[in-house]
């Protein structure tokens, strides 16, 4: 299989706080990939250093045949590349659900406004909301504004969907439908990496999951890894209801 996803010996601190000591992993084209981990733990830095909202101070990032710790990263090219998704949902409020997803299609792409629209109205239906295209993102629930955040990565069609905790601010039916919605994406064959407190969800979904533990990968392997942890501290992580 190929990676295309390669992340070499990243270190990044933030002043004093050594928040990446050294991870190394890499996502081979169709994985779905977990990584959990304690909070503080690098997980979610490590995921906004693949998308260059972090710098690294040290290591190697490709993704998509792209150098992204290289400073002279073509930044438009690599988030055409790669789609990512936070635990906010970051929607315009003044747009209607079509609009928001609408928006770096005409702007990003200068993609006509009748093909912006019908990729908007498939990627909605593709999450399940394909009735809700004129409703404000006021009007939804936070388990559908967030599959709207899901769909408008996903209409820019990337190569890779980076997932931040979506669903920590979810209460658990809400989790429930996008949890839903990611299961189908990884069916499909969409590479995913995704941060996440699921276990249940990462254990069942995700091809490998992949534990942090102070800055650093810890311990590595499929779904039964959580049924039986070789080290302590996965176990103490697991046994704390996490």
């Amino acid at each position: 299989m190929s990676a295309i996803v390669k992340v070499d010996d990243i270190h990044k601190s933030f002043g004093s706080n050594h928040v990446l000591k050294g991870v190394s992993f890499e996502v081979n084209k169709g994985e779905m990939i977990a990584v959990i981990g304690a909070s503080g733990s690098g997980k979610s830095t490590a995921l906004r250093c693949i998308d260059r909202l972090e710098t690294v101070d040290q290591g190697q990032i490709e993704v998509c045949g792209i150098r992204v710790d290289d400073p002279k990263v073509d930044l438009h090219h690599l988030r055409r590349e790669v789609g990512i998704v936070f635990q906010s949902y970051n929607l315009f409020p003044h747009l209607t659900v079509e609009e928001n997803i609408m928006l770096a299609l005409r702007h990003v792409k200068k993609m006509p406004r009748d093909e912006a629209r019908r990729i908007a109205l498939n990627v909605l239906e593709q999450v399940g909301l394909g009735p809700k295209a004129d409703a404000y993102p006021e009007q939804l629930s936070g388990g559908q504004q967030q599959r709207v955040a899901i769909a408008r990565s996903l209409a820019m069609s990337p190569k890779v969907m980076l997932f931040d905790e979506v669903t920590s601010a979810l209460d658990p039916q809400l989790t429930g439908e996008v949890l839903r919605v990611m299961e189908d994406l990884a069916a499909d064959g969409m590479t995913m990496l995704l941060v996440t407190h699921e276990m249940a969800f990462a254990k069942r979904v995700a091809d490998r999951i992949i534990y942090m533990h102070h800055g650093k990968v810890w311990e590595v392997g499929d779904g039964g890894m959580l049924d039986a942890p070789r080290t302590p501290e996965l176990r103490a992580f697991l046994d704390n209801g996490l």
